[in-house]
């Protein structure tokens, strides 16, 4: 997916919680995630498509149809370990994508397919790369993830947490690399995804279309001006983009030397234990995500407040015990509970 000509990120009216849930997934790719939920219309893809431009470029090693980092000979594909065993890999800039899965997609062409008649006739591994070896290192984007196969949802979920993507077939095996930002875009409307999946997503937002006048006469001001001169459009915004890069590009460096309060641990287990959240998930993607607001905001230290303030985004897709329960608190309770339980501290 062409990201050159992107709607600049700054340019992009309102949607806050949107825009801070994408770039807390960028200074930390451990919370896992965001899914965004919407109408059509709500700046969903274009927000998407406009981060990948504020991203720093990656040094890969020249060749690999994995996007192997150069530095990290560690995580080298099975192709790459094997090649580069005892000699020194070049290395080659890319900048990130934002890679798309389409709908459609088999598992074969998610996690890519090896050839066994040329590794029994051969005796060389041949694989294929699928869409989780192009995503390597980059923005992967399931438009209407909800309409996705569940088992193909499951297989990205699970590629996405452990960072790798292993492909075994008649005992020959390869392996290589999977680390992405995973940011899915529905419609509620067209149906929803399993609770067990929707809890793999670190963070969740609700995004509508703008109710305030002044700011909806000024996206259509805008989105005109984008439309008859894109040149010039992403020119004017170019300023305000670079210190986007340069705060996301300091924090990335930051975020791991953050510290953490003990009131900010006291407030993620006050709130999952009074909401009664399953697991400890919710409980560490709080605190990753506080630690990434902290870094994003030039702190050394994730407080109560930072908790406080991703909290929504991490636990209200969280409230369903199972499919056949309705969420046992709405956004309105959740802010209540919240505002209560910070109060009390």
């Amino acid at each position: 997916m062409a990201t050159r000509a992107a709607y600049p990120f700054s340019a992009i009216v309102g949607q806050d919680q949107m825009k801070l849930a994408l770039i807390l997934n960028t200074i930390s790719p451990g919370i896992g995630g965001v899914l965004i939920r919407g109408e059509k219309g709500t700046a969903k893809s274009t927000a998407v498509r406009a981060l990948a431009r504020l991203l720093p470029d990656r040094v890969v090693v020249r060749g690999c149809r994995c996007g192997c980092l150069l530095s990290n000979r560690r995580e080298y594909c099975t192709e790459c370990a094997e090649r580069y065993a005892s000699s020194e890999p070049e290395g080659v800039t890319m900048p990130m994508e934002v890679v798309e899965l389409p709908l459609n997609s088999t598992e074969d062409r998610v996690s890519g397919t090896l050839d066994l008649e040329m590794a029994i006739s051969e005796g060389r591994k041949s694989f294929e790369p699928g869409i989780l070896a192009r995503a390597n290192g980059n923005i992967l984007y399931v438009d209407e993830v909800n309409l996705l196969d569940d088992h193909i949802v499951d297989l990205l979920l699970d590629s996405a947490a452990m960072g790798v993507n292993y492909v075994e077939r008649e005992g020959v095996s390869f392996q290589h690399p999977s680390s992405f930002i995973l940011v899915g875009t529905m419609n509620p409307e067209e149906g929803d995804l399993r609770p067990q999946l929707l809890d793999r997503f670190g963070l969740m937002v609700d995004v509508v279309g703008e109710t305030d006048e002044a700011k909806r006469k000024e996206i259509i001001r805008r989105r005109l001006a984008f439309e008859r001169d894109r040149d010039g459009f992403i020119e004017s915004y170019r300023e305000s983009d670079d210190e986007l890069r340069r705060r996301i590009s300091e924090a990335k460096a930051n975020v791991d030397s953050v510290s953490i309060g003990e009131d900010a641990l006291d407030l993620s287990v006050r709130i999952s234990i009074r909401l009664g959240i399953d697991g400890h998930r919710a409980d560490l993607t709080m605190i990753r995500s506080a630690c990434a607001l902290a870094a994003w905001e030039g702190r050394g230290e994730a407080s109560a407040d930072d908790v406080a303030k991703v909290a929504p985004m991490v636990l209200a897709h969280r409230m369903r015990k199972n499919p056949f329960d309705e969420a046992s608190i709405d956004a309105k309770g959740l802010s209540e509970c919240l505002s209560e339980l910070v109060s009390s501290r």
